[in-house]
């Protein structure tokens, strides 16, 4: 988890720091933080409208153009042609529904987080089927 805690500190987002290591076999094999897109203006620059305009903390999630840090994990290891099938994910906060889903479908078999989100009930229901 102190790499990951390194890892965040890559984030581009104005809002929030997040990281992932995807772990196989005791090897860290892919990291992703949260921002945005390669070749778009990064988030605390003005990259991404709806951190720019600051509403509360879960309203216009669908306007948020950053990737999450999972996500970032889970494409860059495909981008480079690894598979993360079995592995487990570590990241700085427990997954939203979107990359719970994205990991249950990655292959990967476990996730340890260290701090909670507070929209992460639906996800704990994806991945323990409502048994948390």
């Amino acid at each position: 988890m102190d790499i990951a805690e390194v890892v965040s500190r890559r984030s581009n987002c104005s809002r929030r720091r997040v990281a992932a290591l995807i772990i196989i076999q005791k090897r860290i094999i892919s990291t992703g933080y949260n921002g945005t897109p390669k070749g778009v203006r990064n988030c605390m620059d003005g990259g991404c409208s709806r951190c720019a305009e600051s509403p509360k903390s879960g309203e216009n999630l669908g306007d948020c153009i950053c990737a999450h840090a999972e996500e970032n994990a889970i494409v860059q290891a495909a981008y480079h042609g690894i598979s993360v099938r079995g592995g487990m994910l570590y990241c700085t906060t427990a997954p939203c529904l979107m990359c719970a889903k994205m990991i249950i479908n990655a292959g990967i078999e476990e996730v340890v987080y260290e701090e909670e989100y507070e929209f992460s009930n639906p996800s704990k229901n994806v991945v323990y089927g409502g048994k948390s």
